[in-house]
């Protein structure tokens, strides 16, 4: 079988896929999660006319002529506004965010005036306008203010509040199941044989999974045995899984299993080897409702086509464009040397020179098991398949992590 370019598979992989439905949760959990539709404002803000100081609430028109001071008839603090009329020569003390009273257009800032008993000066006129918030200053009922795609955060929380949403049509979260493989693996914290290592993926796929938005659902570590592989998919199934991610156990030796037990349990195979390095022995498939995405399982292998598949895949199914896609450009500040028939993805230095331009630097060890050097990395410098020899100083496109 030839090897799959990473376009071709990535567009294989999404072809079939859209948006979960929509499902509404409370204001409160929402934090993170992604709007379904365009969501208006059910109100008016502010839904008056509102004193944005505290102050004296004043007719601006009757200050050219007259009188210097203004007698003093109510109160209107905030969330209690004056029932009356302020007249000519007449004012109301007021607070922020309260009404403004019927007959007044101004606030004299209480700075600006000396009050003796029921009686003030007024210090320094004020322009007509002053200090009030016309109603609809910042929406008007019926204004969609909020539209997908779109992943909520604080700010957007606090203008759903004051539209008054209680609740919130978002996306449904992916369920991702992740099932590590091999008999070489124990979970972090035990103690390894002297033959084991510790598993390390499924820690950094599950991060990558709720950094996109999605639930992971952690299967543990399977051996290498076709009955108990074969029990951790069904687990995925039986849990409703939208995803279930294998970790290793995808190639094609003796003890790779994982692709044959599938194929038994029902997997349709879209592809597999992929033109690329890190990552050739990615494969993708269908297993009933649930996408099947097999990651190699070299720890950087298996990180580098999760950035690369399994977030566009999740983001695909929120509604979301593929961040992976939009790649920058950087100067190389060493020699790169020609490059094979296979897409490469080189861990690199990041910064950023005073002109504000990127530069990266590719380190010397590309090796797919080291973790430290990945975690070190600012940038993947992007080589496409046969490219040429390239000089320091040369621009090239990079993924930013």
């Amino acid at each position: 079988m030839s090897l799959m370019p990473v376009a071709e598979a990535l567009e294989k992989l999404l072809a079939d896929v859209s948006p979960l439905e929509s499902e509404m949760v409370p204001l409160e959990h929402a934090n993170g999660r992604f709007l379904a539709t365009p969501l208006a404002s059910t109100r008016t803000q502010p839904p008056f006319a509102a004193s944005a100081m505290d102050g004296y609430a004043i007719r601006h028109q009757n200050l050219a002529y007259g009188p210097t001071e203004l007698s003093v008839i109510g109160e209107a603090p905030a969330g209690h506004g004056f029932s009356g009329t302020v007249n000519a020569g007449q004012t109301v003390r007021i607070f922020t965010g309260a009404p403004v009273p019927t007959g007044a257009d101004t606030i004299l800032i209480q700075e600006n005036a000396s009050r003796t008993g029921d009686l003030i000066s007024i210090l320094e006129t004020p322009a007509k306008g002053a200090f009030v918030r016309p109603a609809g200053l910042d929406f008007s009922k019926g204004e969609i203010l909020l539209n997908p795609p779109l992943r909520f955060d604080y700010r957007h929380l606090a203008l759903a509040a004051a539209m008054n949403h209680a609740e919130l049509p978002v996306i449904r979260q992916p369920k991702v199941a992740i099932l590590a493989t091999g008999d070489e693996l124990v979970r972090p914290g035990a103690e390894p044989g002297p033959d084991q290592i510790i598993a390390s993926n499924h820690a950094g796929v599950a991060a990558l999974v709720e950094d996109c938005g999605a639930v992971p659902l952690d299967l543990g570590i399977s051996s290498d045995d076709p009955v108990a592989l074969a029990s951790h998919v069904r687990r995925a199934i039986e849990q409703d899984a939208d995803i279930l991610v294998t970790l290793g156990g995808a190639s094609v030796g003796d003890h790779d299993l994982v692709q044959d037990v599938l194929g038994k349990e029902g997997m349709d195979l879209s592809f597999w080897r992929i033109a690329m390095r890190p990552g050739k022995p990615l494969m993708a498939g269908r297993l009933g409702k649930t996408k099947v995405l097999g990651l190699p399982g070299n720890p950087v292998s298996s990180l580098v086509c999760g950035l690369l598949f399994l977030k566009p895949l999740l983001q695909s199914m929120l509604g979301q464009p593929n961040e992976t896609s939009n790649l920058k450009n950087a100067i190389l500040t060493a020699d790169l040397p020609e490059n094979d028939r296979r897409q490469d993805y080189v861990r690199a230095a990041l910064s950023e020179e005073t002109d504000s331009r990127l530069s990266v630097t590719p380190f010397e060890k590309q090796d797919s098991s080291m973790l430290a050097l990945l975690s070190k990395s600012g940038a993947l410098i992007v080589r496409p398949p046969h490219g040429p020899a390239l000089k320091a100083g040369t621009p090239v496109p990079v993924l930013v992590l």
